[in-house]
């Protein structure tokens, strides 16, 4: 995926060539979120509004909990995206352990990147350089 930091995602399960995504859509992944670990994650779309935003979850994989919202906004010039994540590791105490120190830093250094590449193949707006 080329707006994932490289060795975050193996590779789709899912062949999505050519469906259109829905709500309902069920979505197989390889990841390596840490210490390139290979493992399974399963996502689902679980809501869409054309044009202005969808949501996945994790139905299986390494986390507690992930919902992650994808917002598009349509602006003079093109598209504002932005991304709302709420996540929760797993095992408490020694899950919230590994998330103060290593996994919360590894999300945002996804997310960070994922930033990072959309400006350099989409360009930025003056409001999205005030971050």
């Amino acid at each position: 995926m080329k707006i994932t930091p490289e060795g975050v995602f193996k590779s789709i399960q899912t062949d999505l060539e050519g469906v259109e995504m829905y709500e309902g859509m069920i979505i197989q992944y390889t990841i390596a979120p840490l210490f390139n670990i290979p493992m399974n994650w399963v996502t689902e779309i679980t809501h869409i509004k054309d044009k202005t935003y969808f949501i996945d979850e994790q139905r299986f994989g390494p986390y507690a909990f992930w919902h992650h919202q994808h917002h598009f906004e349509a602006i003079e010039g093109g598209t504002r995206m932005r991304d709302i994540l709420h996540y929760k590791v797993p095992i408490p105490v020694i899950g919230d352990l590994a998330d103060l120190i290593l996994v919360d830093q590894q999300v945002e250094q996804i997310f960070r990147y994922r930033d990072e590449v959309v400006a350099d193949l989409f360009g930025t707006f003056p409001e999205d350089t005030a971050k």
